[in-house]
């Protein structure tokens, strides 16, 4: 592609780079191609050269180009839709509520084949809602060279896809200690994370913060996923709760994770039922830890104690005013 000043004698086909007002004939918009009317009104208002892109043997044209790789990317199952092209731009939308599971080596790969084709998407695993834009193909320039595009293209299939939820309904267990009912802010909270992703909550279910009566409610859930929230923290991996899910036959999988808020976190499972044990800042819908682990979870991304250990970069969030014991508090500095 040619870019550059060029005669109006020789742009006829041309690619408008810059607007131009026309005195009592309004705008010549940037992007336009240069007919021989055009050319006609740009000579009659005292114009004898433009700055416009000249496509070359071998260029595509921008929308010809975002179009081409949004088709290399979607596939029949990849949950996502596309919209028109327009100024060298095509958006990507969630056809659903899900996560989005991003191959990132290969869009990083993608993005390094030639400046002018861009592919910016949202963060892995962010939560989606349907009609939610999760990435924009942008052609930066008029047009790319074929072989730059053909080379994105081939690798570009299936590197998005939306991940939907896989369970339909989950029960949350409360402990509680003495006979005082626990307040219905957590489960409230936990019913909108849910909704969210399609899910619904069964019975309230409170017990005693006691391992044999809540191993005994982890086995009779009626849920697909089980949630386990205490009236106490959870503050050791051989608490209450970890030994409650291992006392009804499950494995505890993780315990503690470096996201803040949320370091009290545990899950595990109870044959195929994915079992989490609920931070106390679960009781608030702002965002903690929690969220990432029931998002993925919820969404059939399978986890690990590796994979928690890896959230730490990213993972201070916001505080939670609530919070009993807020990281400002009163620590010395080092603490």
């Amino acid at each position: 592609m040619k870019f550059g000043p060029i005669p109006l004698a020789e742009a006829e086909g041309a690619i408008l780079a810059h607007s131009l007002r026309l005195p009592e004939r309004g705008r010549l918009a940037k992007g336009s191609v240069l007919t021989a009317d055009a050319i006609a009104t740009l000579q009659d208002a005292g114009h004898s050269e433009v700055i416009a892109a000249v496509l070359e043997p071998g260029d595509i044209e921008e929308n010809a180009a975002a179009q081409a790789l949004a088709d290399a990317i979607l596939t029949e199952s990849s949950g996502l839709r596309a919209s028109g092209a327009g100024a060298g731009r095509v958006n990507l939308y969630a056809t659903g509520p899900g996560i989005l599971a991003l191959d990132v080596p290969r869009i990083d790969g993608m993005n390094a084949v030639h400046p002018m084709i861009t592919l910016a998407t949202l963060p892995q695993y962010q939560r989606v809602e349907a009609g939610q834009m999760v990435a924009t193909i942008k052609i930066i320039a008029y047009a790319v060279p074929e072989d730059a595009l053909k080379e994105v293209c081939g690798d570009a299939r299936a590197t998005l896809r939306l991940r939907p939820p896989v369970y339909g309904m989950a029960t949350l267990i409360e402990t509680r200690v003495g006979n005082e009912t626990p307040s219905r802010k957590g489960r409230a909270a936990l019913a909108e994370r849910l909704d969210r992703l399609g899910l619904g909550l069964t019975d309230r279910v409170v017990v005693g913060h006691v391992e044999t009566p809540l191993a005994e409610a982890i086995s009779d859930a009626a849920g697909e996923f089980v949630f386990v929230l205490t009236a106490s923290a959870t503050s050791d991996p051989h608490d209450v709760a970890p030994e409650a899910l291992r006392r009804a036959g499950g494995t505890v999988t993780a315990y503690g994770m470096p996201v803040d808020p949320g370091n009290l976190l545990f899950f595990g499972a109870l044959g195929e039922k994915p079992v989490i044990g609920l931070p106390g800042c679960a009781r608030s819908p702002a965002m903690n830890g929690a969220d990432w682990v029931l998002e993925r979870l919820i969404c059939g991304v399978e986890l690990d104690q590796k994979d928690i250990s890896a959230m730490g970069v990213g993972g201070l969030l916001k505080e939670i005013p609530t919070r009993p014991r807020p990281r400002g508090g009163d620590a010395h500095p080092g603490d």
